[in-house]
């Protein structure tokens, strides 16, 4: 067991620790999602209901994040693919590929942007780095102002790496599916029918 191992194991987190650290999250989030500008949010939303195919791209938790919000809009009816993924066609001319990166500079995320550019779709991206490559090649960016994973020693955020970022992602994409259902006149039950029976 190395020492960061033990130190872990042997930490004791108290009631009282893990009611301020739900609160530090709870507010940090509250913070970020406040500064989000909602007009990049409605932009990118308006990519969405445009139409098309829609792919998803993004590494690490930020991914996973993407991944939740592909679920959400094929609940919707759109047709949704997460990149990489075996069964996933060539992005077009028409398509919209969806990606996040919290630096902008995630090579794999911004390879998989710079595919689509060449291939005519369009971008829409959520970073924190407005200076980014991948907010460069984006037709819509919505900036999220939180720390970046690297950012050790930022004032923004006392939480770990990206973590910030990742959660104030998941809010605005799920802000994003609600305000695309609230135009529509689709009940809940519709949607269920398209949600995953073979789990």
């Amino acid at each position: 067991m190395n020492q960061t191992e033990s130190a872990v194991r042997t930490a004791y987190s108290s009631t009282a620790d893990i009611v301020r650290n739900l609160s530090l999250v709870t507010d940090e989030i509250a913070d970020t999602a406040a500064k989000i500008d909602g007009q990049q949010v409605a932009d990118l939303a308006r990519h969405l209901s445009h139409p098309g195919r829609v792919f998803v791209a993004g590494a690490g938790r930020s991914g996973l994040v993407l991944r939740m919000a592909a679920m959400r809009l094929m609940h919707l009816g759109l047709d949704v693919h997460v990149a990489g993924d075996t069964t996933t066609p060539a992005i077009r001319s028409g398509d919209l590929l969806l990606v996040a990166s919290g630096s902008g500079t995630t090579s794999g995320v911004v390879k998989a942007a710079e595919t689509a550019a060449t291939a005519g779709a369009r971008i829409a991206a959520f970073t924190a780095n407005p200076g980014s490559p991948l907010a460069g090649l984006a037709d819509a960016v919505v900036i999220i102002p939180a720390a970046q994973k690297t950012d050790h020693g930022s004032s923004v955020s006392r939480q770990y790496a990206g973590s910030l970022f990742e959660q104030v992602l998941f809010l605005a994409t799920e802000a994003v599916f609600q305000s695309l259902w609230d135009n529509t006149e689709v009940p809940a039950e519709e949607l269920w029918l398209r949600h995953a029976n073979l789990e």
